[in-house]
């Protein structure tokens, strides 16, 4: 929409003042925009980081599950994990990257033993496979917490870029255009006052010679 103005100085001063804090703002909504960007990618490479640890890891697990499976008869693997693991908790809360706000995963894990069972009649793989799976828990949290964040601070971005287009696009240039066609028609004004004044001046000199 465009800016609606009276051609005065007052007015003029007004707008002036409007595309000063226009400025101003746009400076910092672009720097905020790009120090956002920095950290949106220094999330996402954790990101990346921690999904690889996590692929890789899981891999591990299932084929130590599998290797546990085939040397312990399913009945055993079966009785083995029905006994209830150890119980652990996520604290949550929340943080912030510059303005934006996010969320904050702590993982605490149980004081009990790893092991949901006995040792004696399991095989060693499906130990490894437990200890494996529980290695996974935190990094899980955490790669959940990453990703959040990461969504949330693209959110972020997207916002202040349109913020940082609409100032740069729509509303500076607007208010530049008002001010030079106040400027214009000032200029216009006091020459036309300058012309008449100089008329009505000659007009007196004439009177007084005839």
């Amino acid at each position: 929409m465009a800016i609606s103005f009276k051609p005065t100085r007052m007015e003029m001063s007004r707008l002036k003042k409007r595309l000063s804090t226009a400025t101003r703002g746009h400076k910092l909504m672009k720097d905020k925009r790009d120090e956002t960007v920095r950290r949106f990618i220094t999330f996402v490479r954790r990101n990346k980081e921690l999904r690889e640890r996590v692929e890789a890891l899981m891999a591990e697990a299932m084929r130590s599950f599998v290797a546990a499976k085939a040397a312990m008869n399913r009945a055993a693997v079966d009785e083995a994990l029905l006994v209830p693991a150890a119980s652990a908790k996520i604290e949550i809360s929340k943080g912030k990257v510059l303005s934006t706000e996010v969320p904050i995963f702590t993982y605490i894990p149980s004081a009990t033993a790893e092991l949901p069972y006995g040792v004696l009649g399991t095989a060693a793989e499906l130990d490894a496979a437990v200890g494996k799976f529980s290695e996974l828990m935190p990094l899980l949290i955490e790669l959940a917490e990453v990703e959040k964040t990461c969504n949330l601070l693209a959110d972020e971005i997207e916002k202040t870029r349109r913020r940082v287009n609409a100032l740069e696009y729509v509303m500076i240039p607007q208010l530049q255009d008002a001010i030079h066609t106040i400027s214009m028609k000032l200029d216009e004004n006091e020459r036309g006052n300058l012309t008449r004044l100089m008329k009505t001046k000659d007009m007196l000199k004439q009177k007084e010679e005839g």
